[in-house]
């Protein structure tokens, strides 16, 4: 291969992967043709992207893009991994494909520069999402509040339900 069409191709890569520096690196070559575009079909409905690379020439685009902690994964069949809402999103949906097709592999990914075993990834998996994080700080805010005000409301309905009783009572003679 021409040393031209290489930078073509570290160029292509590039330019898909954009600004991404989130991703996870697989190893699906054991899936079969109807496997891999219900596979690919699955991740672009989360708008997450998958590229199948020649590992030199993504060694390459990824140390030009300042990604080199995924180095390492990047031997023998690789697909690259990236999008979704956020890390954790991405994770989530490639250890459900993982145990729902039994043939695909995770190598391993890289988070703001951190390298990310296979363990890490699936451990990544089953911790919150950000969405999900969010709501969790907004109770722990909201809480001491909402008790604050029920608590202040708490006699005071208690009051006005008495004093209803007894205009009713009074109605009534």
């Amino acid at each position: 291969m021409s040393k031209l069409v290489k930078e073509m191709q570290i160029f292509d890569i590039r330019s898909r992967i954009g600004e991404s520096r989130e991703m996870l690196v697989i190893d699906s070559a054991r899936l079969d043709a109807v496997a891999t575009n219900r596979f690919r079909l699955g991740l672009r409905e989360k708008s997450i992207s998958a590229l199948t690379v020649r590992n030199t020439l993504a060694k390459q685009a990824l140390r030009q893009a300042g990604v080199t902690a995924l180095d390492s994964f990047l031997q023998g069949p690789s697909t690259l991994v990236w999008g979704g809402e956020d890390i954790v999103d991405l994770s989530k949906e490639i250890t459900r494909w993982v145990k729902e097709l039994k043939l695909l592999e995770i190598k391993g990914g890289t988070v703001e520069g951190s390298t990310l075993s296979a363990s890490d990834v699936d451990a990544l998996s089953k911790s919150p999402s950000r969405d999900e994080l969010i709501g969790q700080i907004a109770g722990t805010i909201l809480g001491p509040g909402a008790e604050l005000a029920a608590a202040l409301l708490g006699p005071g309905g208690t009051l006005a339900g008495q004093i209803k009783s007894i205009a009713d009572e009074d109605e009534t003679e």
